[in-house]
């Protein structure tokens, strides 16, 4: 077996000293009260302290806590080693490759992520279009400061003296409303181009304006997107559409072009002179989804399949390219267009982003049976053939967010239908389930995966009870 990593030394020698002199912000110039903290940050925070460790509070907890809003995460960065803190928590656990944080674990499967402060290497890279490397170093809190991407994402809150330590201006920024790069924003997105994803995401989350060096960087480097890793991109993407502020998303990057670099398709629906009508479908499609996930809540977690939320994404650029869900489609006409939209969307939008097989075979589904919905009657009238389908009510739901997002209806989706784990689709055999009006045999007449024995003399197809042999 290969030793585990060793904890990595800097030599300090070697280091320039930062001409930065870090603003202060004392605990009667600024919002944030201990009392508002977490109480399992706060055992974390003060048994570091009590070992001899330095703890704070960083990145978004202090940004909200400033902002008046309550933190979903609060992480802490301190200049103990994983090694250090793996002893001094006994309940953690060491997680990532590239950078290695230790989780500590509580009751209610409460989870405090705490990092060991990381220097400047990569900031003070200079190479022209080289992606963030790998070589990892522990470091100052200065140097941590500005290591991260967003000013306002880079303050400390010291719990001793309770203050906030901001190197970059990022108290500044909190109070004009700016979003802002530390540092040169052109050569950090050649570093590592999500960042320019993260600029848009916090923008739109916090309906603060970019600075316009931001802005203009984010405009030239926009192409570099899609040298990411497929699965990365995907994981970003899931993220803003589960925030609860998906529709504010998706109008920032339409509002640059990392809307169409991170989805050309959607120029089918410019060609068609469909542009502002799929956006505007699109952003009420979003503003429904966003009302969904702004209901979660600890006692009821609202959970929505990746697959779904893709398919409704894909929604207004489907409806143009084909022509769903206006045509009818029967019989070989249903399989020959299902088989197109399957390879459009593999090819167009599962390969860029990674995504598995079967949620390809899914968001093809749920977006082709959109024509039977339609054309099977009213929408509140579906016929019960229909209805008692194992996979109707999520065909249902996505049908109900494009006659919203056509503004055709104004229900929308019932949100207590996203409470907890939602139940699989069938067909995890890769068959498309197709809608028709042949109906299923009932579940009692099933097999249950055994050979079928009967009280009959002559038994089913040769095989008897054993009372009968």
């Amino acid at each position: 077996m290969a030793n585990p990593p060793q904890d990595i030394d800097i030599n300090t020698e070697d280091i320039t000293p930062l001409p930065v002199q870090a603003t202060i912000i004392s605990e009667s110039e600024h919002p944030i009260r201990e009392q508002q903290l977490d109480r399992e940050a706060l055992k974390v925070l003060y048994r570091l302290r009590d070992a001899g460790f330095k703890g704070y509070l960083v990145g978004g907890g202090v940004r909200d806590l400033f902002l008046g809003k309550k933190p979903k995460d609060f992480d802490i960065s301190t200049d103990a080693r994983p090694g250090q803190l793996r002893r001094l928590f006994r309940n953690s656990r060491t997680i990532g490759r590239r950078f290695r944080l230790v989780q500590v674990f509580f009751r209610g499967n409460k989870i405090i992520e705490v990092s060991t402060l990381r220097s400047r290497s990569e900031f003070e890279e200079d190479g022209e279009g080289e992606l963030l490397a790998s070589n990892n170093t522990f470091g100052t809190l200065e140097e941590d400061a500005f290591r991260r991407d967003l000013t306002i994402n880079s303050l400390f809150y010291e719990i001793e003296s309770r203050t906030v330590i901001d190197y970059v201006g990022g108290v500044e920024d909190l109070n004009r409303g700016i979003i802002r790069m530390v540092g040169d924003p052109g050569q950090r997105f050649s570093h590592d181009p999500v960042r320019m994803l993260r600029v848009v995401r916090h923008a739109a989350r916090t309906g603060f304006a970019i600075d316009p060096a931001t802005f203009e960087a984010l405009q030239e480097h926009s192409g570099e997107l899609m040298l990411c890793p497929p699965s990365r991109l995907r994981d970003e993407i899931l993220k803003d559409l589960r925030s609860g502020a998906s529709k504010p998303w998706a109008e920032q990057c339409m509002a640059t072009p990392l809307w169409l670099t991170l989805f050309p398709f959607y120029q089918d629906c410019d060609q068609a002179g469909r542009k502002e009508a799929a956006q505007l479908a699109l952003l009420r499609i979003l503003a429904e989804i966003d009302r969904v996930y702004q209901s979660d809540t600890q006692e009821q977690p609202v959970h929505i399949d990746e697959y779904f939320l893709f398919a409704a994404l894909l929604l207004p650029w489907a409806e143009v390219h084909f022509k769903l869900p206006g045509e009818r489609l029967r019989g070989p006409q249903f399989h020959e267009r299902f088989s197109a939209l399957r390879d459009d969307i593999g090819q167009r939008f599962g390969t860029p982003f990674n995504i598995p097989r079967m949620a390809k075979e899914r968001i093809s589904t749920l977006l082709i049976n959109l024509s039977t919905l339609h054309h099977a009657g009213n929408a509140k009238e579906h016929p019960k053939w229909l209805k008692r389908k194992s996979y109707y009510p999520e065909c249902k739901r996505l049908y109900d967010l494009y006659l919203l997002g056509r503004g055709i209806s104004v229900t929308g989706i019932a949100i207590e239908d996203f409470f907890g784990p939602a139940a699989p689709m069938r067909g995890e055999g890769g068959k498309v389930e197709v809608i028709s009006a042949v109906q299923e045999t009932s579940s009692s007449s099933r097999g249950r995966g055994g050979p079928a024995f009967s009280n009959k003399k002559n038994g089913i197809f040769g095989l008897r009870s054993k009372r009968h042999s």
